[in-house]
């Protein structure tokens, strides 16, 4: 039965971190992989998840199981950062659990809108490519409409479009803050009115907070969710800390349900963890009980946040600069200024994509995004003038 399986195509991104790895030239630039990396290409661990996992060590008393719902101690401590300090449970209607990372987040979310009875779901594109992956393999079908222009601006004419055109039940996902691929995230203003389209359509929102912290700032990256919640009965909100706590291969995410009557809660929960009693028994401990030690402990929050605000402020940076190039060729370089966290879109055909590795050493998807985060002050000028050559 095996052999009438036939191969799946290669994962891109994965082919790309193999040739960027064969590729002798000193000068080679890795804009692929989206990780943080530091002005000298490091992607160091943060030195608040060092000192939690020394505590770990020195005080940690089992390794046996938590259970489906995984260290709840960092599922609560979580809460107050995503949806507000002054009452993060939205007086009992808010509870969640620990998953695998954001991914696993995001497929116990469609998989509990897809229980509850939503046909469909509406997310702007690009978006994150294991978005549709996951939608299809949990049978919700997926309406497609245009996240941004081409001129690097929110497409709001097609949002509304598609607001208007879904029928009352359907889920719509929407990035919190950072959006993956675009870096083009909506305005205060903007969450505004989307907030109350979706409460006025009936929609289930689908909410995916992967980079908090890495745009404006832990709460301004918060708003557009907040407001949201502010104005539906009923949501769903997939979070991870693998970005914002350097948490990558620990996979830390955690999901959470806000139903519209407390006494709805359990039976919602109750779906989750059988979803993820059979999708991965129990999520891993390790990496959450990090960061939980780390939110109970005020000396290492303020470390934590620092080391973030570096973060920030590294890619603002690098954001700033590449905004002052202007024109690149044919490619204008000022909207990246605007936008937020690890990610942007330049607009390069297949063909350019690939002299700029073949000529240059640069590496990015080809899809035209890039991981910022990959440029430094000392590689970016080179960077810039190679999209000029290609583009020109």
């Amino acid at each position: 039965m095996l052999s009438t399986l036939t191969p799946q195509p290669a994962d891109a991104l994965l082919a790309l971190i193999k040739l960027y790895a064969a590729d002798p030239r000193a000068d080679k630039i890795d804009l692929g992989v989206g990780v943080y990396r530091t002005d000298t290409g490091a992607t160091p661990v943060f030195a608040a998840i060092k000192a939690a996992e020394q505590k770990l060590v020195d005080g940690q008393t089992s390794k046996s199981y938590l259970g489906p719902e995984g260290d709840m101690g960092f599922v609560h401590a979580l809460m107050p950062y995503v949806f507000g300090a002054a009452n993060p449970t939205m007086d009992g209607r808010i509870e969640g659990m620990q998953t695998p990372g954001g991914t696993g987040g995001v497929r116990v979310a469609v998989a509990l809108a897809k229980r509850a009875g939503a046909p469909k779901i509406w997310m702007g594109t690009p978006s994150w490519p294991n978005h549709a992956q996951i939608f299809a393999d949990v049978g919700l079908e997926l309406k497609a409409f245009a996240h941004s222009t081409k001129d690097g601006e929110v497409d709001m004419d097609a949002l509304r479009a598609a607001i208007a055109a879904a029928d009352a039940g359907d889920a719509i996902l929407l990035h919190g803050c950072c959006h993956n691929p675009s870096g083009i995230d909506y305005s205060e203003a903007q969450w505004d009115e989307i907030a109350a389209l979706v409460a006025e359509a009936k929609l289930l929102p689908v909410l995916d907070l992967a980079y908090q912290g890495l745009g404006q700032g832990m709460e301004a990256d918060a708003y557009g969710l907040r407001r949201v919640l502010a104005a539906v009965p009923e949501a769903l909100i997939a979070y991870s800390c693998d970005k914002n706590f350097g948490m990558y291969r620990d996979r830390v995410g955690a999901v959470y349900a806000m139903v519209s009557d407390p006494a709805q809660l359990n039976a919602v929960l109750s779906h989750g963890y059988a979803l993820a009693r059979a999708a991965w028994s129990m999520p891993p401990d390790h990496g959450a009980a990090a960061v939980r030690l780390i939110l109970e402990d005020p000396a290492l929050v303020k470390l934590w946040l620092d080391e973030l605000d570096t973060m920030r402020t590294r890619m603002r940076q690098v954001r700033t600069r590449l905004a002052e190039a202007g024109m690149a060729g044919s490619v204008n370089m000022v909207p990246l200024g605007s936008q937020n966290g690890l990610f942007s879109m330049l607009p390069l055909s297949g063909e350019q994509i690939l002299k700029l590795r073949e000529d240059h050493a640069i590496y990015m998807a080809g899809s035209g995004r890039i991981n910022v985060a990959g440029l430094t002050m000392g590689n970016i000028d080179k960077f810039i003038a190679a999209v000029a050559a290609v583009s020109a």
